[in-house]
């Protein structure tokens, strides 16, 4: 018996210059990494056949993309890894967060864990998106029907991603450091998720 695994990368939203020399940017949320597992006996006829991913992460990026909109009126993640192992989320901000401010996020984040709220899907034509989605950030051929992502009443966002059914499935955030870049005004989170599963 042998495992063959294949990883496919489906673009789904343009990248962002970084303005300078260095390399772009890509917002993980407008991505979707699809890993198929294919696990084949002696005969090398398929066994199983299953999607390999993360999805509590995921949802969790969701709603620290929100968390620090509100705590810091920024805009969502510019530069986003997010992985099963450990995560990283950089942040524009106007200045760098206090001691207290980050232990904010990760009180915020787990709260919203513990509240459970539902995670939803819709569709809707681009030309009606509702307020505070950047059509711009969606890519020229991303069609007219965008799917979005709910959580509760908390966050918004449009995405093709897997996520957990609701925030309860993500289990603990626990964050694991931050880094400031004062030039860049930067922020980087970095986390991981102890999984519900």
């Amino acid at each position: 018996m042998h495992l063959q695994v294949s990883l496919n990368l489906v673009p789904t939203a343009r990248y962002r210059s970084s303005g300078n020399n260095n390399p772009p940017s890509f917002n993980i949320s407008h991505f979707s990494f699809l890993i198929m597992a294919s696990k084949y006996n002696d005969n090398n006829n398929i066994m199983e056949e299953r999607e390999v991913s993360f999805p509590p992460a995921h949802t969790a990026e969701h709603l620290l993309n929100q968390t620090m909109i509100r705590l810091f009126g920024c805009e969502r993640s510019y530069n986003a890894h997010v992985e099963r192992k450990k995560s990283k989320m950089s942040f524009h901000l106007s200045r760098k967060p206090t001691r207290q401010e980050e232990k904010e996020i990760e009180r915020r984040m787990n709260e919203l864990i513990e509240a459970d709220l539902p995670v939803t899907f819709e569709y809707v034509r681009r030309d009606s998106l509702p307020e505070g989605i950047d059509a711009g950030r969606l890519p020229d051929d991303a069609g007219d029907d965008i799917r979005l992502v709910r959580i509760g009443d908390y966050d918004v966002c449009p995405c093709i991603g897997k996520h957990v059914r609701s925030t309860g499935q993500i289990g603990r955030f626990e964050m694991l450091g931050t880094n400031w870049d004062e030039m860049e005004r930067s922020f980087r989170v970095r986390f991981k998720i102890i999984s519900a599963y």
